[in-house]
């Protein structure tokens, strides 16, 4: 693969990425949730930052930006909705925007829902997606400023991407993730051997992220609204998509 992606620990719970063109050496931060071990961890690798590309606006997303802007000039790519928040941004990118990263090229996904102008980063030729806060192994993010409805069309662009798609996503969330998603779909075996096999990785502390795509179809409440069993455990057999999927954001966010 012509992208190369390096992926460590940041602050309590979130992963940061570095990633890089293989041919040009071109190399950005997705988000700068910890400065200071954004550019140790590039230093050690021996990769020269020459971008940033932020998914959203949150502090744990976009608060080390301008401390890895001083230390290695890199030019900020934002989502334009968010730009004003975010601060110094260089380019301000909205979906169906194309960027590049030397030879490679991403397309800018709208995700909009767990902040209003979030958006994913969509590497086609290599089966490659960083969606920030949008989508979790085995869950979503909060909706702190979108709707359901909103939430529901982006995830839906996400559940679009090839099933063999490898879902990049910012935080450790998986075992807590597992034990909500078996509470509304407790009948769903790919589900359980899922949530077994995170519990073996985190025993021995390993990450559960990245994730594919296909697993999470197979397996994530949050993407399953159109699923006969997850319906009717939640008594919403003939309930629009959107609603199924903002029930089972309600209970996750009481669980």
């Amino acid at each position: 693969m012509a992208l190369d992606v390096f992926q460590f620990s940041a602050l309590s719970d979130n992963y940061g990425y570095l990633i890089r063109c293989s041919t040009t050496g071109a190399c950005a931060a997705i988000d700068t949730p910890e400065a200071g071990k954004i550019l140790s961890e590039a230093k050690a690798i021996g990769w020269d930052i020459t971008e940033v590309w932020n998914t959203h606006h949150h502090w744990d997303h976009a608060g080390g930006n301008d401390e890895v802007r001083a230390a290695t000039g890199a030019q900020v790519i934002a989502p334009a909705a968010e730009a004003d928040t975010i601060g110094h941004v260089d380019r301000a990118v909205e979906h169906g925007d194309i960027v590049t990263l030397g030879e490679q090229t991403a397309k800018v996904i709208d995700v909009g829902g767990h902040t209003l102008g979030h958006v994913a980063y969509w590497f086609e030729d290599a089966n490659v997606a960083f969606v920030g806060d949008a989508l979790f192994a085995l869950g979503c993010g909060r909706l702190f400023e979108g709707t359901p409805q909103q939430m529901h069309a982006s995830l839906s662009r996400l559940k679009a991407l090839p099933p063999e798609t490898v879902i990049y996503c910012a935080h450790e969330y998986t075992q807590a993730n597992a034990r909500f998603a078996l509470s509304v779909d407790p009948d769903n075996a790919a589900l359980q051997s899922y949530a077994q096999k995170v519990d073996a990785k985190r025993a021995k502390g390993e990450p559960t992220v990245p994730t594919l795509l296909a697993a999470e179809l197979e397996a994530n409440p949050f993407l399953r609204w159109d699923d006969p069993g997850l319906r009717a455990h939640l008594g919403l057999k003939t309930a629009q998509d959107w609603e199924v999927f903002a029930e089972v954001r309600r209970r996750k966010d009481s669980f």
